[in-house]
């Protein structure tokens, strides 16, 4: 068992960033609105003042693409071996086979939200849909590793269309407790793929399914995705902002290329040694990032981004809390897998094995989470970063007592609590920052905030990859990353009093 520090090849093979549902399979559904029996147009003007009227089947299918999205994420993640056996694919390919998916996701998302508030939010999570199947398919399929990489990044931009969509869809659709509702099992559905992604993926591989090995992870995608999409006009009310709003194409340049280099540089810095071009390429990105929001400010027509949303203490705060707790999700499933895998010799499924024990305390509160948020207030989302710091305690602690020979199954308590504090977190969080806004900006909002969590989540794993690859061994790097991770989560406790007493 080596304890030499991890190759970026390692590390991307590791890497599990939240960007997630099974087909669910709750027996309480949320309570909805009055059914329609035909689809159902509704302005976000109409949804001001009642929920937009939701149709039978509307959850299952918008968590499902959230689902296959977060999925595809982990999968790949364990499948690279298999990638790199099968296509001879190198180390530049294998790095771009993941990076090409989050950065065009990244790069996207804002520009997708407008396109929802434009054209419809049915219509264009459909196009997503659509697309995420096809180039799925794609990837199944792929001849060479230039090819899988291309359709990697369409599936990165169809991501990116459905992201905001979702987010948007339950915000018009449903009010009250039912909103609350929706929100709960959305958060469950991120908590599932980002938990038990890596079993899936390794349960996949290793059942070799019709012999296809790597490529079922993907073809996987195509029954479940014509399905849902076949339904989406059925169980879909199509909703839009009341103005038809412009796409503010300066804005689209600037805010693409800005965040295109502020991802690229955090995805492949730390591998490439942080040379020159990176630190040129992120100087560059905050310089442009400053010149959208200029751009914004004094656009006459409609922004693609209305900077009158942070005039709201709810978004503001919110969006601030959600970027410390994104900061640490990604970083921590890495810096785990790595501890698992390189540092007790675990192969992808046993340590997804592992991962259950946090899959079993997020599945306990993240179902109820709206129940604790309705009667706690911003103080639910205090307790998870609470537990989530205690749990990553636990952890050091049976990390230090245990090292590498120690039984694997002393660090399920830790994670089992933080598990308990995940679930307490990112439904609640996610509900803040969107409940505060008018309908007529839920599409901006809805792009700004799955922005922010996927340029977290690339910072986060550059952060704490310094911080995990300068420690001497795989002991040490757990327990330094885990003490760095347990600050996040302190400081997201910090952020959350900034928010309303009496969440929206």
């Amino acid at each position: 068992m080596s304890t030499a520090p991890p190759t970026r090849t390692d590390l991307l093979t590791s890497t599990a960033p939240p960007t997630r549902t099974a087909l669910l399979t709750s027996t309480a559904p949320p309570t909805r609105t009055a059914l329609p029996t035909s689809p159902v147009t509704v302005t976000a003007g109409a949804a001001a003042g009642a929920a937009a009227p939701a149709t039978r089947g509307l959850l299952p299918v918008v968590l499902t693409a959230t689902f296959m999205t977060a999925l595809d994420v982990f999968v790949v993640n364990v499948a690279v071996p298999s990638v790199q056996a099968d296509l001879g694919a190198g180390p530049a390919a294998v790095q771009w086979v993941i990076a090409g998916f989050a950065l065009a996701l990244a790069a996207g998302l804002i520009t997708a939200g407008r396109l929802g508030d434009r054209y419809g939010r049915r219509r264009v999570f459909a196009l997503g849909l659509a697309l995420f199947t096809l180039a799925s398919a794609g990837c199944g399929l792929a001849p060479t590793a230039a090819a899988l990489v291309g359709a990697r990044i369409a599936q990165g931009l169809a991501a990116a269309l459905m992201g905001p969509q979702v987010l948007a869809i339950l915000r018009t659709a449903f009010s009250g407790a039912a909103q609350a509702r929706a929100f709960a099992m959305y958060g469950l559905t991120m908590g599932v793929g980002a938990v038990f992604g890596q079993l899936i993926g390794g349960a996949l591989i290793r059942a070799d399914l019709f012999g296809l090995d790597w490529r079922s992870c993907f073809l996987l995608n195509l029954p479940v995705g014509l399905v849902a999409l076949g339904l989406v006009r059925r169980c879909l009310p199509e909703s839009r902002a009341p103005h038809r709003p412009g796409l503010d194409p300066v804005g689209v340049l600037l805010v693409t290329v800005a965040l295109t280099g502020l991802v690229l540089p955090l995805i492949q810095g730390r591998e490439a040694g942080w040379p020159l071009w990176t630190w040129l390429c992120l100087g560059a990105a905050l310089a442009l990032l400053a010149g959208f929001a200029v751009h914004q400010h004094r656009h006459t027509g409609t922004p693609l981004v209305d900077t009158g949303l942070f005039r709201s203490r709810a978004f503001a705060a919110g969006l601030l809390a959600q970027l410390a707790f994104w900061l640490g999700q990604a970083s921590f499933f890495l810096v785990l897998a790595l501890h698992l895998q390189q540092g007790r010799g675990l192969d992808a499924l046993g340590s997804g094995l592992v991962f259950t024990a946090i899959g079993a305390g997020y599945l306990l509160t993240s179902t109820t989470a709206h129940r604790v948020a309705a009667r706690l207030g911003r103080q639910a989302i205090a307790l998870g970063g609470l537990l989530m710091a205690g749990g990553l305690g636990l952890l050091g602690l049976a990390v230090h007592a245990g090292g590498t020979t120690g039984g694997v199954w002393w660090l399920a308590p830790g994670l089992f609590v933080d598990g308990l504090g995940m679930g307490l977190v990112i439904a609640p969080v996610t509900s803040v920052v969107l409940a505060s806004v008018e309908p007529r900006l839920v599409g901006s909002a809805a792009g700004l905030l799955a922005t922010v969590q996927q340029v977290a989540g690339a910072l986060g794993i550059a952060l704490i990859g310094i911080v995990h690859y300068g420690a001497g061994d795989p002991v040490t790097a757990l327990e330094r990353s885990v003490a760095a991770l347990a600050v996040l989560e302190l400081l997201l406790v910090g952020l959350v009093q900034l928010l309303p007493r009496r969440t929206p």
